[in-house]
């Protein structure tokens, strides 16, 4: 496979072919992990950690329109083994009069008091084991778009319902699905981004278009940010399986085996974040389901 690299370094850029780089980063802990249920903020979350490990960073995982949380939990248990505590509320609000599961940037901030009250109770399984500096966001589809209006540290309607800006711990995003097309159009935004976005894209996705989220990451100012591309993948590769019910439907086929493409969105979302909190930047290893264009 060919990756191709975009370098900026001191206002200068390079185009390069890469055939090889840093191997797939491993597991956190062999156990797999556990999971417990809390509330956030009043609103039910599941909750994945590793069996050992400290200073865990949170992800919170924004879920798409109307896709109950249940439906990310092979997806979640996977990013959690990478040494993330991945939090996936179901949160419930009423959009255009009409109430469902809508994620809205607000949960950004209340996930970080959360972590914090969590990391201070000795009752948690995640007493002393959280890294309260440090939040970063996955969002698919609905819960994607959320976490642009974040990465960009705007309230834009319709995925906020409060005019809130980005927590400080706030790292970085990677989302599965999204664009940046204004809502309602077919006009695709400029993202002004101040975190790092990694953008993960079907090619098989037939609800958030391959070609809207490649111009979506083309008109994506802030660095670092990157556009990996998952072969025979659909709007919903990263679910359990395939249409959950109550979801918007993707009449486009998925011709990647399901579980191969949950573990691949997993491990490819994995590898961004960990380069993003990590600081030591972001460089891509060989996958045959793989396709990715990167800024460092």
């Amino acid at each position: 496979m060919n990756v191709t690299l975009f370098r900026s370094w001191k206002h200068l850029a390079a185009v390069v072919l890469v055939a090889g780089a840093l191997a797939v980063p491993s597991p956190a802990a062999a156990a797999a992990p556990a999971v417990y249920s809390t509330l956030i903020n009043g609103d039910d979350t599941d909750v994945y950690y590793p069996a050992s490990g400290t200073r865990l960073p949170v992800a919170l995982l924004l879920q798409g329109a109307n896709v109950d949380k249940a439906h990310y939990s092979s997806f979640a248990r996977r990013l959690a083994s990478y040494g993330f505590v991945v939090a996936v509320p179901n949160h419930t609000r009423s959009l255009f009069g009409v109430s469902g599961l809508y994620p809205e940037g607000a949960q950004a901030s209340w996930t970080v008091d959360w972590a914090s009250a969590e990391d201070d109770d000795p009752a948690s399984p995640l007493y002393r084991r959280v890294d309260e500096n440090t939040l970063v966001v996955a969002g698919h589809s609905f819960g994607a778009a959320t976490a642009l209006s974040l990465s960009a540290g705007l309230c834009v309607i319709p995925f906020c319902a409060i005019a809130d800006v980005a927590p400080d711990e706030l790292s970085a995003v990677v989302t599965y699905g999204g664009n940046n097309v204004l809502y309602g159009t077919d006009l695709v935004l400029p993202v002004l981004n101040t975190v790092p976005v990694g953008y993960l894209q079907g090619t098989a996705d037939g609800v958030a278009t391959p070609a809207e989220g490649q111009t979506t990451y083309n008109l994506t100012a802030g660095t670092p940010k990157a556009f990996i591309s998952v072969t025979g993948a659909n709007h919903y590769g990263v679910t359990n399986g395939q249409n959950p019910a109550g979801a918007l439907p993707d009449a486009s086929a998925q011709t990647l085996d399901q579980a191969v493409g949950v573990e691949t969105i997993a491990r490819w979302s994995a590898r961004w974040l960990l380069a993003q909190t990590s600081g030591r930047g972001f460089y891509p290893a060989p996958d045959p389901n793989v396709t990715v264009t990167y800024v460092n």
